[in-house]
């Protein structure tokens, strides 16, 4: 079946009734440490799971991920006519909110409209998976990445109870991120900020939720004013060149002295990687700025989508502003 109760299971673990099913490795020990560690009662945490459904369409969708396509087929997908048009008008109706964004943070705006519109088409597609059957669903029955769900899932509930919000109404995508900038739990509490000064650190709320973008990538070491990719023309075989962990080991001086040259102005010693994106045989050059961007999406296609929207947003932007 699709949808699979996990009641019994977790009113068995909670009156301390035996070990759980085979098919739910590990969610008795989970409840236990929940209880023990973060003090929470047994009996509503029960509760709480008894409606929780394990989602068959979670498992498929997270196991056919978009990042998993070659760049032609990926980029279609978030820098097409719509959404730099929809981004556009998001950032003319945003102007004043996003200024103050990038005056605390030091973030370009272009790349927080941008981010925004590839999680969520600029917050209308903020998913329609409750986050508590998507967490629990692939810290159980997820394999490959159970560990990493089950501490989101433990971030979660510590979120819930540290905000006040229902766990079990909250909605957002197959792999439990929230609101227009998709944040799962852990980034939620270690990032999210009360930029509109209300007491609330509320993702729904779009000043916060830029805010809290902007945090991110300030955190995550964003550099005022630095450049993201350009491309390159390379003279002679760029393979041992390639640096797909992005370390930015070489400088662009270094590079260009290897045979890469920038089609952009860049300063020598600004850190620089060659990366080849799937599916391409050009390869691209990289800086601090594209590495902060995989911090929040740890695809390259990711990051190059993020940066060739917001360039093209920035663009159609300055082209209104001519007529």
């Amino acid at each position: 079946m699709a949808r699979r109760s996990l009641a019994a299971v977790l009113l068995l673990a909670a009156a301390g009734a035996g070990a759980a099913p085979a098919e739910f490795p590990g969610l008795e020990t989970f409840l236990e440490r929940m209880v023990r560690e973060h003090g929470f009662d047994r009996d509503r945490l029960a509760a709480l799971f008894a409606g929780v459904r394990l989602e068959q369409r979670i498992l498929d969708a997270i196991a056919r991920p978009a990042e998993a396509r070659p760049w032609r087929d990926y980029r279609p997908i978030f820098v097409n006519e719509a959404r730099i048009e929809e981004g556009a008008r998001f950032w003319a109706a945003n102007r004043g909110l996003l200024g103050e964004v990038e005056a605390r943070y030091g973030v370009d705006p272009a790349v927080v409209v941008a981010i925004l519109g590839v999680e969520t088409r600029y917050g209308r597609h903020r998913g329609g998976y409750r986050v508590l059957d998507a967490l629990s669903t692939l810290a159980f029955a997820w394999p490959p990445r159970a560990a990493f769900f089950r501490r989101e899932l433990e971030q979660f509930l510590l979120l819930a109870r540290e905000t006040g919000i229902d766990p079990a109404a909250v909605t957002g995508s197959y792999a439990g991120a929230m609101g227009p900038p998709q944040f799962i739990p852990s980034s939620y509490r270690r990032y999210a900020v009360d930029f509109d000064g209300d007491g609330d650190r509320d993702l729904w709320s779009l000043p916060d939720a830029l805010g809290s973008i902007g945090n991110y990538l300030a955190r995550h070491g964003w550099r005022r004013g630095g450049p993201v990719a350009m491309p390159v023309r390379v003279t002679g075989d760029f393979a041992s060149l390639l640096d797909p962990d992005l370390h930015l080991a070489r400088s662009a001086g270094a590079l260009r002295r290897a045979g890469v040259e920038p089609l952009g102005a860049v300063d020598d010693d600004e850190p620089a990687a060659l990366i080849l994106l799937a599916g391409e045989a050009q390869p691209v050059l990289v800086f601090t700025n594209f590495r902060v961007i995989t911090r929040y999406n740890r695809s390259p296609l990711y990051a190059m989508a993020v940066h060739e929207l917001a360039e093209a947003v920035r663009g159609r932007l300055q082209r209104q502003a001519r007529r």
